[in-house]
């Protein structure tokens, strides 16, 4: 008998210009969260590390390398999510340094954002629980 997981890990990364404005990409159409303004990244595959699947996510995604090594852990949110799918957990890295000029690969919206900006966005919840921690 398979099992279905109860939660979903899902790991994020804050990239930030050199004016400190942070990367936010937008969620396609027809995924969840469509449309909404969102952290990149991506789930956890089974038996990934965490760190190396936003390394992998972030050059899927972007285009971009980061070096797992120099992520730093800077806040987590779950989402007792109601579409009858399993909770997100999702873990946010900070990625002080990064390689590549960020790049559409799977024809999302992104740009950069001051903080202020980025609290105007719409945001799923989650994201938008991480920004605030991001603020404080």
């Amino acid at each position: 008998m398979a099992r279905k997981p109860t939660w979903l890990l899902v790991v994020a990364g804050v990239l930030r210009d050199r004016d400190g404005r942070m990367l936010l990409q937008q969620a396609l159409p027809g995924k969840p969260h469509g449309h909404l303004w969102e952290f990149p990244g991506g789930k956890v595959e089974h038996e990934e590390i965490p760190r190396l699947a936003l390394r992998r996510e972030l050059h899927e995604e972007l285009g971009v390398a980061v070096d797992e090594g120099l992520m730093m852990p800077v806040g987590f949110a779950d989402d007792p999510t109601e579409r009858g799918g399993p909770a997100i957990v999702l873990v946010l890295y900070e990625c002080p340094s990064w390689q590549g000029e960020p790049q559409s690969r799977e024809g999302q919206a992104w740009g950069w954002f001051t903080p202020a900006e980025a609290s105007a966005l719409p945001m799923p919840p989650i994201d938008r629980a991480l920004l605030k921690v991001l603020l404080d």
